[in-house]
């Protein structure tokens, strides 16, 4: 069996700089997305590496893409789950089945595809897992609702399989990423959002990819990159509710109506 290093959502920014950052390191790659195009484009430039086109968030596709893996003779020995979107609003006004959506692939693929993964890594005494959360996942957001939910979900579950698995030789690492330029504020429905707002709070998904595989590499249970984003991380955490809430309120509102 060939030792690959799985990278969801690799069809645009992070998962782009991912892909690239461990081709340098000599990784074969398989890159899953939903667009073909774009992940056939990626593979012929990086070499060794494989074009998975598929909707994680459909039912079963976690396994349909490991039974893919397998059936090209291939065990996964570095999992980035990448995958995911966010919207903003109003949690009553958005629509129903994006924010299911949302949830399925944020958390399902991704739990689907560390439960997959996880006993093979134990088995071999070896692996990498990175999870990507968000500096959304150190409080609550109304405006984001559902998605800064799902990112808090990624940081807990990360932790505490970083906790389960060192031992076992293991490494889950979770990724809190602030603003990066990438198609994510089109996605989530803020596009005019990095001409509102400070630069030195964006960071490129090269810096951020770069700061993640280090930390990786590293053994480290949470990378927040930039120093901004790791005071902001901390305060989230710490800040009382009632102060914090009603902020990130007016801020993610300010942001939807735009």
């Amino acid at each position: 069996m060939k030792k690959v290093a799985l990278v969801t959502g690799a069809s645009a920014g992070l998962g782009v700089e991912f892909a690239r950052q461990l081709s340098k390191r000599g990784h074969r790659l398989v890159l899953a997305a939903r667009r073909k195009d774009r992940l056939e484009e990626l593979a012929k430039e990086l070499g060794r590496a494989r074009a998975v086109a598929i909707d994680l968030s459909k039912a079963n596709a976690a396994a349909k893409l490991l039974a893919d893996l397998e059936a090209n003779g291939e065990v996964v020995d570095l999992l980035v789950n990448n995958a995911g979107f966010g919207l903003i609003g109003r949690f009553a006004e958005l629509d129903a089945k994006r924010l299911r959506q949302m949830i399925d692939l944020n958390v399902g693929a991704l739990t689907d595809l560390c439960r997959a993964v996880a006993p093979q890594m134990i088995a071999r005494k070896s692996g990498s897992i990175l999870n990507v959360a968000s500096t959304a996942a150190f409080q609550p957001m109304p405006g984001a609702a559902n998605y800064a939910a799902t990112k808090a979900y990624v940081l807990s579950l990360s932790e505490a399989l970083h906790s389960e698995l060192k031992d076992e030789g293991v490494t889950v690492t979770a990724l809190c990423p602030g603003p990066v330029r990438t198609e994510f504020a089109d996605v989530a429905g803020i596009r005019d959002s990095e001409e509102r707002t400070p630069d030195m709070l964006w960071m490129s998904a090269e810096e951020v990819a770069a700061d993640a595989v280090r930390g990786l590499e590293g053994g480290k249970r949470v990378v927040v990159p930039g120093l901004l984003n790791r005071a902001g991380a901390i305060s989230g955490q710490h800040a009382p509710r009632a102060l914090a809430l009603p902020l990130v309120k007016r801020i993610w509102s300010s942001a939807a109506r735009q």
